[in-house]
């Protein structure tokens, strides 16, 4: 088993280099392109971190829906109560729920949107946390 260097620092080296010494060294298409293939890289990143929120979403969604199963299955339980009528923003916990998956989404795609903090704050309020 390796203990070092961790796949996380393997990925952020690869991204370094490819910011940096390969992008410096090719012409300016192959340069754009080295730099969308590290703006790959540090989304996956960013997903593989964010699995422990997955299951925090499958959580919520399962208390939400009353049934348990997969994020896939919840969410499509979710999708059919809100078709039906069953279950809207009125719901207590759906609201919680969009906020919490929204702001994971982001931290994902776009983790300097600085809209996300003010998201944050709010919905922080809206659970009554300081």
């Amino acid at each position: 088993m390796q203990d070092q260097p961790s796949p996380d620092a393997i990925l952020v080296a690869v991204v370094a280099w490819l910011r940096g010494t390969a992008a410096d060294a090719l012409p300016a298409h192959a340069r754009f392109e080295a730099k969308v293939a590290a703006g790959a890289i540090e989304l996956v990143r960013r997903q593989i971190g964010a699995e422990p929120s997955e299951s925090d979403e499958a959580r919520m969604l399962s208390a939400l829906v009353d049934d348990a199963g997969g994020l896939a299955a919840l969410t499509k339980r979710l999708c059919a109560q809100i078709d039906s009528g069953e279950a809207d923003l009125s719901t207590p916990g759906l609201s919680d729920l969009l906020i919490a998956t929204t702001l994971n989404k982001i931290d994902i795609d776009q983790p300097e949107f600085s809209a996300a903090a003010r998201l944050r704050t709010l919905a922080q309020r809206r659970r009554g946390m300081p």
